[in-house]
């Protein structure tokens, strides 16, 4: 039996994943979330804050505690879009160096491509869909990129690509009041639907017959589409999200105030005020969908990145 974790850190969110393998199969150990928001204000400034890094390091070190209790034996940890972006992504990592060398001598975070990001994802969300589904669109959309990956039940990718959008950047780039104003709606949807373009070039959205949504915004509205008193993975992984329920949620997200918004009992409270900008990005995506192909749903997968990441750490 192998023990071992993967760590996630995005523009948003801070995820461990410790999972056990018996050569066969994986089985979580632990799970969790921090909301560290890395990525705040990297768009405007290019760096990031020295107040993120200490949410960082504190979410971090709770993370290396785990590991180090549950006797992890190997670890991988991925930086995504806000590392990228930030000139000052060093000064994150060898933070990462100091705290997770305690878990694994000489690990640190890795700075990964969209496309790897991608990848990985793909990898993750992949696993525990139907038999039916041969052709798969993974899109994991992010607090500052959203990536699209098509491929095979295989593993065979046919095409992935990293657009420069998430509910962090539209939150912070565009929709800046509370509740973002029409104009400031319109202009975020005028931009996901440019991004998308660039998406429509880079991956054969047509060849795909399922849809895969996962990350938390994802997550979440599929959560409240079910009307769940309490945010529950095993009631939203495998759930379908159809297109006219999600633009009526959508919509009414994007009216509320971030304290409405916090009202919902599945609502993180770290998610309240950036969920409105990632259903825009969602609504864009299901109208390319619908665009594009004879799709009208999305399979909503708890399992991402995180999953991908595991899967790596133990393959011949």
């Amino acid at each position: 039996m192998a023990r071992v974790a993967a760590v996630d850190c995005g523009t948003n969110s801070l995820r461990l994943l410790v999972s056990d393998f018996d050569g066969k199969e994986f089985t979580d150990v632990y799970r969790g979330m921090k909301i560290v928001r890395l990525g705040q204000g990297v768009d405007a400034t290019g760096r990031i804050s020295d107040d993120a890094i200490v949410r960082a390091r504190v979410a971090l070190t709770e993370f290396v505690e785990i590991m180090k209790r549950e006797g992890v034996v190997a670890l991988r940890m991925v930086a995504t879009s806000a590392t990228r972006d930030a000139e000052n992504r060093q000064d994150f990592i060898d933070m990462t160096a100091e705290l997770l060398g305690q878990v694994i001598p000489n690990t640190k975070a890795e700075e990964i491509s969209g496309e790897e990001e991608a990848r990985l994802s793909f990898q993750g969300a992949v696993t525990d869909l139907p038999e039916r589904c041969e052709t798969v669109c993974v899109i994991d959309l992010g607090g500052g990129s959203t990536e699209f990956v098509v491929g095979k039940r295989d593993g065979t990718i046919l095409g992935a690509y990293s657009a420069q959008m998430g509910c962090v950047r539209l939150t912070e780039r565009i929709m800046t009041s509370d509740p973002a104003t029409p104009e400031q709606v319109q202009q975020a949807r005028e931009y996901v639907a440019a991004r998308l373009v660039d998406v429509q070039s880079a991956v054969p959205i047509e060849l795909a017959d399922t849809f895969v949504g996962v990350a938390g915004t994802f997550t979440t509205i599929s959560a409240i589409a079910q009307g769940l008193e309490s945010y529950d993975p095993k009631h939203i992984h495998g759930s379908e999200l159809r297109f006219e329920a999600s633009k009526v949620l959508t919509g009414a997200l994007i009216a509320e105030t971030s304290a409405e918004r916090a009202s919902h009992p599945v609502m993180h409270p770290g998610r309240a005020d950036v969920i409105a900008g990632g259903s825009v990005v969602v609504d864009g995506i299901i109208d390319m969908i619908a665009e594009r192909t004879e799709v009208r749903s999305l399979i909503i997968s708890e399992k991402d990145i995180l999953d991908g990441i595991v899967a790596g750490l133990v393959a011949p």
